[in-house]
C-alpha cells in the first residue's frame, strides 16, 4: 500500500453554527449531501457533527490535491458513519476523476469532536500496482 496523500483540518463548531444559521438551506445543501443532512440531524449534538463531516471533507480534498471552486466539490465528497465509531468516504464527480487518476484505492478517515472543535485526519493510499484500476466499488 502506497500512501499517496494526507490531509488535515480544525474547524471551530460555532463557526460552522454561524454558517447555518445566516444561510440555512442553502448552506447545507452547497456542502453537505441529503444523507450527510438526515445523518447529522438523527445526532444529538447535531452542529458537531456537521463540523466534523466539513473538517473531514475538506481533509479528503487536501489529500487528494484536489481545490475547492463552485461548491461542487463539497457534495462530490459524502462521509458514512460505519460500525464502531469508524467512517467511510465516498466520492463522485470530478473528486472520484481525482482519485482515479492519483491511483487512490482507498482514502481513510478519521474525526474528533467536542462542542468548541472539531477535527479530521484524512490519508488517502493506493496499490503497490499502480496500473491496477481501484477496487472500490462504492465509486462506480
Amino acid at each position: 500500500m502506497d500512501i499517496i496523500g494526507m490531509g488535515s483540518e480544525i474547524v471551530e463548531c460555532p463557526r460552522i453554527g454561524g454558517m447555518i444559521e445566516r444561510h440555512g438551506e442553502l448552506f447545507l445543501r452547497r456542502v453537505y449531501t441529503e444523507r450527510e443532512i438526515r445523518q447529522c440531524h438523527a445526532r444529538t449534538r447535531a452542529l458537531e457533527h456537521f463540523a466534523g463531516l466539513w473538517a473531514a471533507k475538506e481533509a479528503v480534498l487536501k489529500a487528494l490535491g484536489v481545490r475547492r471552486g463552485g461548491g461542487g466539490a463539497w457534495v462530490e465528497v459524502e462521509i458514512r458513519s460505519a460500525p464502531r465509531g469508524s467512517h467511510r468516504v465516498f466520492v463522485s464527480g470530478a473528486v472520484k476523476e481525482a482519485a482515479r487518476s492519483r491511483g487512490v484505492a482507498d482514502i481513510l478517515v478519521s474525526i474528533a469532536r467536542c462542542r468548541t472543535y472539531a477535527t479530521a485526519h484524512a490519508l488517502a493510499v493506493g496499490s503497490r500496482a499502480r496500473d491496477a484500476e481501484p477496487d472500490r466499488s462504492e465509486w462506480d
